[in-house]
Formats: structure tokens, sequence, C-alpha cells
């Protein structure tokens, strides 16, 4: 790696980990690009050193391998310098919480929680050091509304919150900006997963809720420096959180039945 700022994206083969990666690289970072799916990963490798000149490392690993997360910590700490670390990895899954897959639930958790603060563990010393580093912890509106069928993963997002903000408590001062970021409905692979595909979220959730991946990136990256630690991007996002925040979750959740009930998927 040169001289150049590095940024380090986990999930970041699609979706917004791979906005995350061209957006860094726009800003003239190297890069490390962490996911499961080598292929892809070694497409946008290529996409953005052609187009940049600048370095795309792809590093396959599954972080919810012990073995793989480590993996990943001993690059970090043979890193010269880490400047923006992106904690985006993460899927979901969906059903009645009694009825669900306890393998699942627990790759999910150890996912989002478990691999996010291990990874953000390692990258501070060297941070602190240099007095100088970025955070994102990619969270979820889903945060702020939990709804039957996807309770342990609004949890794990929640947790994300948390920690973030306790997290900017102990190091903003220090140079370090941190960020949970809980985008909401956003044009990614998410919800064509097998876990969510039945839903027909596509079809049957009006266009003017979804938001693209790269929007989602600029925004978050435009606000990282001065904040809020928890960034809701856009407006009709910030209004659900606030609703959520005011206990209209209820409500919230007989709208959304009620929608999905009067459009049947296509």
């Amino acid at each position: 790696m040169s001289e150049r700022p590095i940024a380090l994206i986990t999930g970041a083969s699609a979706g917004l980990g791979a906005a995350f990666a061209r957006a860094l690289a726009a800003r003239g970072c190297d890069l490390i690009l962490v996911a499961r799916r080598a292929g892809r990963l070694e497409t946008l490798a290529q996409e953005i050193m052609q187009k940049t000149g600048f370095q795309a490392e792809p590093f396959c690993a599954d972080l919810t391998i012990p073995e793989d997360l480590h993996r990943v910590e001993e690059r970090i700490r043979r890193l010269p310098h880490l400047d923006y670390l992106i904690n985006n990895a993460g899927f979901g899954v969906r059903g009645l919480f009694a009825d669900s897959d306890l393998e699942r639930q627990t790759a999910m958790a150890s996912l989002h929680m478990l691999a996010t603060m291990r990874l953000t563990r390692v990258a501070l010393p060297g941070m602190l050091d240099r007095r100088r580093g970025n955070i994102i912890n990619v969270s979820s509106l889903s945060a702020f509304i939990t709804l039957p069928g996807s309770i342990h993963y609004s949890a794990t997002k929640a947790y994300l919150n948390t920690f973030s903000e306790g997290l900017a408590r102990e190091v903003s001062c220090l140079g370090i900006r941190v960020q949970a970021l809980c985008p909401g409905f956003t044009l990614t692979e998410f919800h064509a997963t097998p876990a969510y595909v039945s839903m027909r979220a596509y079809e049957r959730i009006p266009r003017f809720f979804w938001d693209a991946p790269e929007k989602v990136v600029e925004a978050s990256l435009r606000r990282l420096p001065h904040g809020p630690v928890v960034f809701v991007p856009f407006f009709k996002n910030q209004v659900l959180a606030f609703g959520a925040r005011l206990g209209l979750t209820d409500l919230f959740y007989r709208i959304v039945i009620r929608w999905f009930r009067r459009r049947p998927p296509m």
C-alpha cells in the first residue's frame, strides 16, 4: 500500500459496500475489499484500479467464520495506516423468532455485532496513534422500527447504534469520526436474497421509499465530519425514525400490513 489513505470495506462485493468502495476510491483512497464472493471482489477491484489507478485489494473472507475474521484482523494490523473502516457486511433472517433457524440467527449476530466490534477494536490503536480515522458502521432504519418477523435483525442493528454512540463519546475528541449509518429501503440485493425474495418488496413498496446506494453513501460521507453519530439519511426516513421514537411503531406496522394486503404480488 502507498501513502494514500487506506479504506477497508466489509461486504464490499455489492450494494452499499461496492458503492462505498467506488466513492472512497474517487476520494483518493487505496482499498481493501472484504467479502465472501471472490469473483465479484476481483471484478470490482479491477474496475476501480482501471478507472482510478489506485490500489484495490480483494480479500475473500466470511466474517462469520472465526478463522476468516482473524485473517482480516491480521491484515489490519499489518497496514501502515487505516483511514476508513466501513463495517458494512450483513444479512437478514426473516420469520417469527420461535420458528427461525438458530444457527442463522447466531451467524447474523456474530456478523453484525462481533465482527464489527473486533475489527473496530483492532483498527482503533493505529487511528488513535495518528489521531485520525473514520469508522462507519452500517446499521438500518430497522434499528428504530422493530416489526414481527425480523426482531433479532432489528436488535443487532440497535446494538450498532448504541456501540457507535458510545464509541464516539470515547474517541471523537481524539480525532476519530464515528457514524452509525441507518438507511431505509435501498436498491441493493438485500431484498432479493432467499430470506426476503418472497416479500416481493420491490413491487409492493412504492418507488418513493427506495434510495440508490450511491446516494446513501454520498449522504453518509458528507455528514461524517460533522455528525450526527446515528445518521438517518433523507427526510422520509427521518420522519419514520422520529415516529418510532415517539412510540408509533405499532401504527407504522398496521399501515405496512394494510399496504401489503392492498398490493398483491405481481
